[in-house]
This record gives C-alpha cells, sequence and structure tokens, in this order.
C-alpha cells in the first residue's frame, strides 16, 4: 500500500479536472497579457491576480459546459 499526500481523483472526473486547469491557465495568461501595461506602475500582480479570478470563475463553467459541445462539432468536422 502506498500513500499519497495528494488525494486521488476517480478517471470519470478527469475531464472536469481537466476544464479547471485549463481555464485557469488560460484565464492567467489571457489576464496576465491584458494588464501588462501596468508592470511600469508597479500594480501588475494585484491587477492581475484580481482579474485572472475573475476570468476564472466566468471561465470553468463555461469550458465544463461548452467542452462536451465543441467535442461534438470536432467530431462533425473531421474523420480518420
Amino acid at each position: 500500500m502506498t500513500m499519497s499526500l495528494v488525494p486521488r481523483l476517480s478517471r470519470k472526473h478527469e475531464h472536469f479536472l481537466f476544464g479547471i486547469i485549463q481555464s485557469g491557465l488560460t484565464a492567467g495568461i489571457a489576464s496576465g497579457i491584458a494588464n501588462g501595461h501596468l508592470v511600469k506602475e508597479g500594480t501588475f500582480v494585484l491587477n492581475w491576480i484580481a482579474s485572472w479570478f475573475t476570468s476564472w470563475i466566468v471561465m470553468v463553467p463555461i469550458v465544463l459546459f461548452a467542452a462536451p459541445a465543441i467535442r461534438r462539432l470536432v467530431t462533425l468536422v473531421t474523420h480518420d
């Protein structure tokens, strides 16, 4: 028996975890780019964190609910 410091989720929930991580990464990059002009003012970090968190909270449900529709669309427009 091996012990893990990080609790493991069932594979049946991996698409939720993927969506949460993907939306967080995307929101972080986009908000960092959008707030880049604040580096000179010295307020970048606080503004970036606030922007990232707000956009992540909005994007998580969009990514999770849109993913099945996007998968169906991609299946329709591609072939083996």
